[in-house]
């Protein structure tokens, strides 16, 4: 059995030691080795320091020794060591990064660390190292679609600006239906939460119906005009336009922010829109969607009550949207649009000229086959 270290410290050393472990900027792992000096010092066993500390009776005894032989300053920093074995060479490491960026394994669309290790033979170890170093993901992917739309940099423009800058005596509103809707519920009941256990949902359900939320997001305040309506063509949407029509007060302009769903456009909705002058409407470009803010709500909507409720009915399901609508609005807060238009147009010809690269690399790809 190996004895009971002792420690004698003088007065600095314990000062020192005592600062280091009050103040919050110290490393946790710094702090619990200055412990176990003090503890060692006033008397403690190591079995007592072990659990003050929550180390092992090793670890006690290494910081100990370390302390003995090098003082403070021997626990501000770490033991170096030599690696077990040499470092890979930097062609190794670039045949990784070159591997990983334009090949792919011939039983898979992407690499993983134990097929890329088996191709190269080294170790899953080497491959992780590399991948992080260099940032890179193979495993994730990220969906993305490019705007063709002619008018791109002119609505992009408008909607920005409407956004930054929005005109005066009027309220920007913007407007989408989040469609179909499910009414799910779940064919079992699932298991509550607990320590060390997610709560469970069944993977299969029952479809009850489906219904449509429109929704016109006040850009200024964050509050929600919201209503579910069974379906969403030209009909539903002028209803809903009645809706933000009186709930917006007559000295007010309302300038609409809206995507290019041909409900929108319909002769019925223009013939509407004509008697009211003081809608203006503004379209997002094709394929931007992102550009609408009222998608953020959507997207939170979701994520907090629907993807995973379970609902017994279309009613029950029309039920809780209303709920959650009630309580947004009842504590409102507005999401801030910070990008401006020429960032994101410059964003956008880095995408295309990309695309262009792409593009042509396969075609000379094709030409060679």
């Amino acid at each position: 059995m190996r004895e009971s270290t002792a420690v004698d410290l003088s007065a600095a050393d314990r000062e020192r030691l005592l600062a280091l472990v009050a103040d919050r900027n110290t490393p946790s792992k710094v702090v619990w080795r200055a412990k176990i000096i003090l503890a060692t010092a006033d008397g403690l066993g190591t079995m007592a320091i072990m659990r003050e500390t929550g180390k092992s009776k090793p670890c006690v005894w290494r910081w100990q020794e370390r302390f003995m032989h090098e003082g403070i300053d021997g626990l501000l920093r770490d033991k170096t060591r030599l690696p077990g074995t040499p470092p890979l060479p930097e062609s190794v490491r670039q045949k990784v990064l070159a591997k990983t960026a334009s090949e792919t394994p011939p039983d898979a669309t992407h690499w993983s660390v134990r097929t890329m290790a088996k191709a190269l033979g080294i170790s899953r170890m080497s491959v992780q190292r590399i991948w992080a170093e260099a940032g890179l993901k193979p495993h994730l992917v990220k969906r993305f679609k490019v705007s063709s739309d002619p008018m791109f940099e002119e609505k992009v423009t408008d909607v920005v600006g409407l956004y930054l800058n929005p005109p005066d005596r009027a309220l920007v509103l913007c407007v989408d239906e989040k469609s179909q809707i499910q009414a799910l519920d779940r064919t079992q009941p699932g298991l509550p939460l607990k320590r060390g256990r997610a709560s469970t949902m069944t993977h299969d359900y029952v479809r009850h119906g489906t219904t449509t939320l429109f929704a016109a997001l006040d850009t200024r305040t964050g509050r929600v005009i919201g209503e579910c309506q069974p379906r969403h063509r030209a009909k539903e949407f002028i209803r809903f336009l009645r809706r933000i029509d009186r709930s917006v007060g007559k000295s007010l302009d309302i300038h609409l922010v809206l995507d290019n769903y041909g409900t929108h456009k319909t002769p019925e909705v223009k013939a509407w829109l004509a008697k009211r002058p003081r809608f203006h409407l503004h379209f997002t470009p094709t394929s931007a969607s992102w550009l609408n803010l009222v998608e953020r709500f959507f997207a939170e909507i979701t994520t907090k009550r629907i993807r995973r409720g379970a609902f017994a009915s279309v009613a029950e399901l029309e039920q809780a949207i209303r709920d959650y609508l009630d309580r947004h609005n009842a504590a409102p807060k507005p999401f801030i649009w910070t990008r401006t238009a020429d960032r994101i147009l410059i964003s956008e010809r880095r995408a295309l000229n990309a695309l262009d690269e792409v593009r042509a690399g396969n075609q000379v790809l094709g030409t060679e086959h």
